[in-house]
């Protein structure tokens, strides 16, 4: 019904219309007045032809300049005047003979106006010389100019005005209200609850803990306890720090007001500290509410570290104005800050300390088990194969954050589209990781016989290396197939672990020279192919001499994120040392992997030759050539989320017991059982 009212209804009348019109006709009248029928002439035809043919009734010197020419009747008739007149455009007056007819421009007033009267007398022709008013022209002429500019200026600024989202933050006028837009209560709505946010389970826990309190705030100040007023959410780039603002704003049902931190920057001076005061105005009038800054480094960074000659720094100020409106004198009851930030070691302390940012929450990378979670809730708008195994998916993805497994999900689906695909299945996926990790494959790269043979070499010398090595990484596959930048590339599948002992770096760093070594033990030369490669190793040799403590003569010191500047915390015999120390970890390790090459030279020659037979070859290959790797763990993935479940039925099962009476029968303790059976399989889906 409402659909058929909207088709039926008329369009709105524009007022704006009435301002053409009234324009239009202003203009007509002032700049588009016609003459009539009155015709150009010059003086030398006035004279020479009207004049000596005693043709002229009557002459009028108009303001000194135009003179206009009225002909006697009988004389229209001669054929001169009929050429000069035509059907399409009569005479001027009722009948088509009053005049003027013509006229032209005098040159010298003076003396035309002296032939005049020497030609009244000679012809006999009446003449008469006066002068326009056109002061009440011209300003009725400006009037319409200026009215025409109002006219256009208040087109301009409504249009510039009008809009703007909360508060009339787009407005020209209104550059000091803030740029927030209000989700929740008589506001947008996100679509998204803390059901769409998988992994982050330690964050969620925290801040739904928030969300509760605006909800049931009775259950907290009967014990005398105090919300945190503000929470702080730290974390890498694409790991869900917005994506969890976006569900406390599904799941608080009161005003959230989301804005960035660059909102509160404007070229004007004092607009951010306006726009912060404002803001507050807003969420203290509708509290409780909740107020989220995404990026808050954009004005949070801390001050004085970069001071700007002594200038008035905007940001600053605002910076100050945040805080005072934060914890300051004035009272904030109701309202709570969220703000985001993957720069937390910038801020100011001001902004971090207890009664503003009471927490720092930790949105780190997924783990194993987060992230199949989180491919469950990207696969469930996709066509996948019914056989798609998703613990594959997570352990194929390490140090994939939330938006690159949604971005790997989506060039999964993008490429089943391109093959023509009807649902996407396992390869899919495995192409879109290449797609991701190594860019865009180029096979009709121009490559010689001879560096296709280097390439091959080389991909399989790292291969042949980390099979032989027990810490290496497990390799999946390798292949020779350019990518992007890189001319071939062996793909690993690190093992999911918190801290790395010395032997796993050292076996990491072999792997990597693992390729130049080849180089050098089939060709007996090296050649630039190795750059990325030197550029890891030389960084975990620099970061375990200077950083993790791992040398044994340089000791057991960090100098960690310690040299800024010039200086440098230690002296140039202890950086002589560290130098030292790099270049014999990294010579020790290159030693190491021509020796295992040299050893196992026949099979690294038929892992080189199967890559340029199939250009990419995987972990079955290797198996086919050197054996089953004995280093190799299971794979526990299932194994784990099973404990997980169990432990997550125990503890709903302990609390379950604790809530209900000791008369319950066995067989509603069994009926409870199940059900919670089934909700912990539903959140593990």
């Amino acid at each position: 019904m409402a659909k058929k009212q909207d088709k039926n209804k008329k369009p709105a009348f524009n007022f704006y219309w009435i301002y053409a019109v009234i324009a239009l006709i202003l203009i007509s009248l002032t700049f588009l007045q016609s003459d009539g029928g009155v015709r150009s002439t010059n003086q030398k035809e006035f004279v020479e032809v009207m004049l000596k043919g005693n043709d002229v009734e009557r002459v009028d010197l108009v303001d000194k300049t135009i003179a206009q020419i009225t002909i006697k009747k009988e004389s229209l008739e001669k054929q001169f005047y009929k050429n000069k007149f035509s059907q399409k455009q009569p005479l001027l007056g009722g009948d088509g003979t009053n005049g003027p007819h013509f006229k032209f421009q005098v040159l010298n007033s003076e003396s035309f106006s002296d032939q005049l009267v020497k030609w009244g007398t000679e012809y006999g022709i009446e003449y008469k010389a006066y002068e326009t008013n056109k002061i009440g022209q011209e300003i009725f002429s400006w009037l319409i100019f200026f009215g025409i500019m109002l006219a256009i200026w208040m087109f301009i600024m409504r249009r510039v005005t009008g809009g703007g989202g909360m508060g009339g933050g787009s407005q020209i006028f209104n550059v000091g209200k803030s740029k927030a837009k209000m989700f929740g209560a008589q506001g947008e709505s996100t679509n998204t609850t803390f059901k769409d946010v998988a992994g982050l389970e330690g964050a969620k826990e925290e801040i739904a803990e928030i969300v509760d309190f605006l909800k049931h705030p009775k259950k907290y100040t009967d014990l005398g306890a105090k919300i945190p007023k503000g929470a702080l959410l730290v974390g890498p780039p694409g790991t869900g720090k917005t994506l969890l603002a976006k569900a406390v704003a599904g799941e608080a049902k009161v005003p959230f007001f989301s804005l960035s931190g660059s909102d509160f920057v404007e070229m004007f001076v004092g607009v951010g500290a306006s726009r912060v005061r404002d803001l507050f105005k807003q969420a203290k009038e509708k509290a409780p509410s909740i107020i989220f800054i995404d990026e808050i480094d954009a004005i949070g960074r801390a001050r004085g570290k970069n001071p700007n000659m002594g200038s008035n720094d905007e940001r600053e100020n605002t910076l100050n104005q945040l805080l005072t409106e934060m914890d300051g004198f004035g009272t904030n009851s109701g309202v709570i800050i969220i703000a985001a930030t993957n720069r937390a070691d910038v801020l100011d302390s001001a902004l971090l300390r207890a009664g503003r940012f009471d927490r720092q929450i930790y949105a780190d990378m997924p783990d194993l088990n987060e992230r199949r979670a989180i491919f469950d809730v990207h696969l469930k708008p996709l066509k996948i194969d019914k056989d798609l195994d998703r613990d594959f998916l997570a352990r194929q993805t390490p140090g994939f954050s939330g938006a690159d497994i949604a971005n790997l999900c989506n060039e999964a689906a993008l490429i089943g589209a391109r093959k023509k695909k009807k649902v996407i299945k396992k390869q899919e996926f495995l192409d879109a990781v290449d797609r991701i990790v190594g860019g865009l494959e180029k096979k009709n790269k121009i490559i010689t016989p001879e560096e296709k043979r280097a390439i091959a070499v080389h991909e399989a010398g790292h291969a042949t290396v980390s099979w032989m090595l027990e810490h290496a990484s497990p390799l999946v596959k390798v292949t020779i197939v350019p990518r992007g930048k890189s001319l071939g590339a062996a793909w690993y599948l690190p093992e999911e672990r918190q801290i790395t002992t010395t032997e796993q770096l050292l076996d990491e760093m072999c792997a990597a020279l693992g390729g130049r070594a080849a180089e050098l033990v089939e060709f007996g030369k090296i050649s630039t192919g190795a750059l990325s490669d030197l550029e890891k190793v030389t960084k975990q040799a620099i970061a375990m001499v200077s950083i993790y403590g791992l040398n044994e003569k340089v000791g057991n010191v960090s100098y960690y994120n310690m040299g800024e500047g010039f200086t440098k915390p230690f002296s140039e015999k202890t950086a002589a040392l560290m130098d030292d120390e790099v270049k014999n970890i990294t010579d020790i390790q290159y030693k190491r992997a021509i020796a295992i090459l040299t050893e196992h030279k026949d099979k690294l020659n038929q892992l080189a030759d199967k890559l340029l037979e199939k250009e990419v070859i995987f972990k079955e290959d290797l198996e086919a050539i050197f054996g089953k790797r004995p280093f190799d763990k299971p794979e526990l993935i299932s194994e784990v989320l099973v404990e997980e479940q169990k432990k997550e039925e125990e503890k709903e099962e302990e609390e379950e017991s604790n809530d209900t009476s000791d008369n319950s029968t066995d067989t509603e303790s069994n009926n409870r059982t199940e059900e919670e059976s089934k909700e912990t399989e539903d959140k593990e889906i």
